[in-house]
């Protein structure tokens, strides 16, 4: 018997001794008066069996066909036994035609030996309300981790995730860098708009974490990144995390992709980052926000579009300044550019110039807001290489 069949019972029985009457028993049970009543008779009848319900002991008639259980945790056992309940239970409908309850399909597993229940004991961390608009802030990270299981080389993901919706959009890189943070807010703009601000860690493929030289000081100069500079000129606040928890909505979607695209990657048997990216692009991320992307609290969409002449490529790249030679010659990065006569109006000698690098590695030269006309020149050699090549 459970707990309240068991104070029923001593209720009634001390309705059947006078201790107390029914209408009193009813009360104290908080039943009506009408429901004390068949109680009391079941009682009267049966004792405390009477009160114990008819079906307990009996089958469920909604319970699952036994043969069906045994297939569902047959194909888990030989396929998908490292994912997790839900994530199996969808690929049981979606592969197998087994529809069952991730829930049901849990308590199968757990009493299979095959899942066991995880309980996450953290520090204690108030979360921070989500934005109320998409697109007013995104967040951003690298995840590093294996992606294709037997790889050697490893591979990050860039990913960003919006505030507001937990709209995700994301691709497979060698490493984690600045271009690769370019690329990621590059393609959001391309879908999306101009987010109005990107919260980040403090590295320095993000944010450049030095004090000013006392040259960038007695000029005034705040030291930034190639990345904070792109944000400043598309008038995007770049907001620091101070911790992994701070940016919790892009690292629980780092665990989603880590679950998921891992083993969907090994479903389809790709284990190259061309070919990923191509099914991230075309099914996986229409997938992942179809359903984990929510509804944002206000229907105003916070994104600014791209204004009149406004070009990424110049926008999003490495941006450095440079002067030009007596010979008009510009110097960058090791290489020398000459700046041609064909240049309807071109900059004296000691004249600045900015240096564009865009993220396909090609070099713009400008001046007065006007890209010039270039052509790369061998370097010229040092004494001491031309005495090598001599000796």
């Amino acid at each position: 018997m459970g707990s309240k069949d068991m104070v029923r019972a001593k209720m009634m029985e001390m309705v059947v001794q006078g201790h107390k009457s029914l209408a009193e028993a009813s009360g104290v049970l908080k039943i009506s008066y009408r429901q004390a009543k068949r109680i009391y008779r079941c009682y009267r009848e049966e004792g405390e069996r009477g009160l114990i319900h008819g079906n307990v002991g009996k089958p469920s008639h909604r319970r699952i066909d036994e043969e069906v259980r045994r297939a569902a945790i047959e194909i888990y056992r030989r396929e998908y036994g490292d994912f997790g309940p839900t994530l199996a239970g969808e690929k049981l409908a979606q592969r197998h035609g087994i529809e069952v309850d991730h829930e049901t399909l849990r308590r199968w597993l757990i009493a299979e030996g095959l899942w066991q229940r995880k309980r996450n004991r953290h520090t204690y961390r108030q979360r921070r309300r989500r934005r109320e608009r998409f697109g007013e802030m995104v967040q951003f990270d690298g995840s590093h981790h294996e992606w294709f299981e037997g790889r050697a080389e490893g591979c990050c993901l860039m990913n960003m995730v919006d505030d507001a919706t937990g709209r995700t959009f994301g691709f497979l890189c060698p490493q984690e860098t600045t271009v690769a943070a370019m690329q990621l807010l590059w393609g959001w703009i391309e879908r999306y708009g101009i987010p109005q601000a990107v919260y980040c860690d403090r590295k320095n493929a993000f944010v450049l974490d030095r004090e000013a030289t006392i040259q960038e000081q007695l000029q005034g100069i705040v030291p930034k990144s190639p990345f904070e500079v792109a944000c400043e000129k598309l008038g995007i606040e770049v907001i620091v995390a101070r911790s992994p928890q701070a940016k919790g909505r892009v690292e629980r979607s780092h665990g989603v992709y880590q679950d998921r695209l891992v083993k969907e990657l090994r479903l389809r048997a790709i284990s190259e980052i061309e070919a990923a990216n191509g099914y991230l692009g075309e099914e996986f991320l229409a997938q992942v926000n179809d359903k984990f992307a929510k509804l944002p609290a206000e229907p105003e969409d916070a994104h600014v579009p791209m204004v009149g002449k406004q070009d990424l490529h110049n926008i999003l790249c490495f941006e450095e300044q440079r002067v030009v030679s007596r010979d008009y010659v510009v110097q960058f990065q090791g290489r020398c550019y000459q700046v041609l006569r064909d240049n309807r109006r071109r900059p004296r000698p000691e004249s600045k110039v900015i240096v564009h690098k865009w993220l396909d590695e090609s070099v713009h030269i400008f001046w007065e807001n006007k890209e010039l006309l270039v052509q790369e020149i061998p370097r010229p050699q040092r004494k001491e290489e031309a005495a090598k090549l001599t000796a």
